[in-house]
């Protein structure tokens, strides 16, 4: 069921609105990615993480920490592991 809104939006928006052909599923398809994101944010609250912005930026230095202590060959590792595990094979540890 659908149903028929007007609304109005600042110009820079509505310039945005006029290069799409369906108006309508681009502005439900925004609307569904905030709803799931603020579900997501409400989820991750519950489960104690913090998403202040001091929490957030932590987690950007954290984040940012380990992708530079990741080296080439584990980076290669990871390629491979993720092709394995694409295929249907996860390799056995031992």
């Amino acid at each position: 069921m659908t149903r028929k809104i007007t609304i109005s939006v600042p110009d820079d928006i509505a310039e945005r609105l006029d290069r799409e052909k369906n108006v309508s599923a681009f502005v439900a398809g925004s609307l569904r990615r905030t709803i799931e994101a603020e579900r997501t944010r409400k989820v991750l609250s519950q489960l104690g993480f913090d998403l202040s912005e001091e929490g957030m930026a932590e987690a950007r230095a954290r984040h940012r920490k380990a992708m530079a202590s990741v080296t080439p060959e584990m980076s290669t590792e990871a390629l491979r592991l993720i092709a394995e595990a694409s295929r249907g094979r996860l390799p056995s540890r031992g």
